[in-house]
């Protein structure tokens, strides 16, 4: 609870525009830097792609993929697209997410860590 106090007064500064080097960072990088801080707890990042799970009947390592995508929002709060395209989830294939899912499943999940995203640079 103290660290969400704390988490909270520091996004409202940053909010303010007060920073130890104004101008140094827009509000929007700064507040996504504040979300790496205030991570999400494993169900809320659960919660957040079951819109993508929903009816899809998914192979093993696309599930371990989506795993991974929910670790990582555990971890750090957001996950930007470019880093699907990195290691831990380059790991299960080379090609990303384009070696598991069709585009339009690709453009689904990015549109949900984009809504993640945006709902934790508004809070």
């Amino acid at each position: 609870m103290a660290i969400h106090h704390v988490a909270h007064r520091v996004h409202r500064g940053l909010r303010r525009g007060q920073s130890a080097c104004p101008g140094a960072l827009s509000d929007q990088t700064r507040a996504v830097s504040l979300v790496s801080l205030v991570v999400l707890d494993r169900s809320a990042a659960k919660d957040a792609l079951a819109t993508f799970l929903a009816g899809k009947s998914l192979a093993a390592n696309q599930i371990e993929f989506v795993d991974l995508v929910v670790d990582h929002l555990t971890a750090h709060g957001v996950v930007a697209p470019d880093r699907l395209y990195e290691s831990p989830f380059t790991d299960l294939t080379p090609r990303g997410p384009e070696g598991l899912f069709d585009a339009a499943q690709i453009d689904e999940l990015i549109g949900v860590l984009a809504a993640v995203r945006e709902r934790a640079v508004a809070a």
